[in-house]
């Protein structure tokens, strides 16, 4: 058995609203066990003996057919997860936020690490299947990475957290 981490993208935004009890009962229903939801913002831990890459599509059918919208999941081990916050490249500073941003496919990667950034104001890293992000508080939405990272196009393979996030998810693994 292994410890995962699934990262729903875009839960408690946007109109997709899930409760933590529903979203761990799809979980439970797919035979995933010692599911925990970690914050209210579509992350839950979970053990199950099956690979990631078969986890991920069944996972998004349960979700997209219980709650209705369509689905996008990042589904990873808690040791992958683990070598990713290890990896953050960035010193963590009062006033910025600390980011990871998930990727599945090199276009938004590339795009993310293409975009000129003003090192005073953000900065970002390439990782294996992450782009390491930092940014001033209050700026992640308006910074050149923040809308470079918005198109529509990204939605079904990207998602953010935060690396305090991240280590929360750590900690229920």
């Amino acid at each position: 058995m292994t410890r995962f981490v699934a990262l729903l993208r875009g839960v408690n935004v946007g109109g997709i609203t899930i409760k933590s009890a529903d979203l761990a009962a799809v979980f439970r229903r797919l035979g995933l066990a010692d599911v925990a939801t970690v914050l209210a913002s579509g992350n839950v831990v979970f053990t199950a003996d099956d690979e990631a890459s078969a986890l991920k599509p069944r996972i998004e059918a349960a979700l997209s057919e219980r709650f209705g919208y369509d689905a996008w999941v990042h589904v990873l081990t808690t040791d992958r997860l683990r070598e990713i916050v290890d990896a953050y490249p960035f010193e963590e500073r009062d006033g910025w936020h600390a980011y990871v941003v998930f990727t599945l496919s090199d276009e938004p990667r590339d795009a993310l690490l293409g975009v000129d950034v003003d090192p005073s104001l953000e900065r970002v890293a390439p990782g294996a299947g992450v782009v390491y992000w930092t940014v001033e508080r209050g700026a992640t939405l308006t910074s050149p990475v923040g809308k470079a990272a918005a198109p529509a196009r990204f939605k079904a393979v990207t998602t953010t957290r935060n690396l305090r996030t991240l280590r929360k998810l750590l900690s229920r693994g």
